[in-house]
């Protein structure tokens, strides 16, 4: 049988995945790593939580020592356990997830962060530690989350084009979907107003311009709401890949 001492020696994280759209992309938010175990490695924004600290405290402190970022609302996620996650012996993480405006922040990295950026979720692989199951975790719970809360808000701009608003969903929920359903699915949930205002200065043609009834936005987060919207038959399922190699 274990003595009682032997159950103190196990370390305690956080892993901060803090998801940003940008210019069409869905990004995850990236730190290059400035000590061992891999030094020099991209990975996700988290470290180790103080004897005396709560677990939510350390995740704000360490995602604001390593980016910069404050005043962001984390949510926590999963635990992750794995024996062998952490080459330097037992270390328990817990995970949580935020979605910001990326053009809201600037990121200042610091710590043992050498560099941070924002990286379009398709393109992250070959993360260190377990980071690609931690991302891979919280990209789910952002996908049934968008589906019952109007949490996509939060990553547009004040205002945005019903396209904009589309190519994010798309996005998250790795599909392509029907335009007209889209539309007429989002309209009818008298969330949106028209500014009665179009683009300027594009190329095309001006699409007209929307921002979100913060009223209702409130009730939709208390209330829930089922978003469910037919995929276009013409265009193929998108994939992203956060698997290791």
């Amino acid at each position: 049988m274990a003595k009682l001492q032997e159950f103190f020696g196990a370390a305690c994280t956080v892993d901060n995945v803090i998801f940003g759209f940008d210019e069409g992309d869905l990004k995850i938010l990236l730190i290059k790593r400035g000590e061992e175990p891999f030094s020099d490695e991209w990975a996700l924004p988290g470290h180790f939580v103080y004897p005396s600290e709560d677990l939510e405290n350390a995740a704000v402190r360490v995602l604001e020592e390593m980016t910069g970022l404050h005043n962001v609302f984390l949510e926590q996620v999963h635990t992750f356990g794995e024996a062998n996650r952490h080459p330097f012996g037992r270390v328990i993480t817990v995970a949580y997830f935020s979605l910001i405006k990326i053009a809201d922040y600037k990121l200042q990295p610091a710590g043992i962060a050498k560099k941070a950026k924002w990286v379009p979720i398709s393109e992250v692989n070959n993360l260190p530690f377990d980071h690609s199951e931690i991302l891979e975790a919280c990209f789910q719970m952002l996908k049934r989350l968008v589906r019952t809360r109007p949490v996509g808000f939060e990553l547009l701009p004040p205002k945005f084009t019903l396209t904009e608003l589309q190519h994010l969903y798309e996005a998250i929920l790795e599909v392509s979907l029907d335009k007209r359903n889209f539309r007429k699915k989002i309209l009818s949930m008298n969330l949106l107003i028209d500014l009665n205002e179009s683009q300027e200065g594009v190329a095309h043609r001006p699409a007209r311009l929307f921002s979100f009834d913060k009223g209702k936005y409130q009730e939709f987060l208390s209330d829930g709401f089922n978003f469910e919207v037919k995929e276009s038959k013409s265009k193929s399922k998108m994939r992203v890949s956060t698997s290791t190699s």
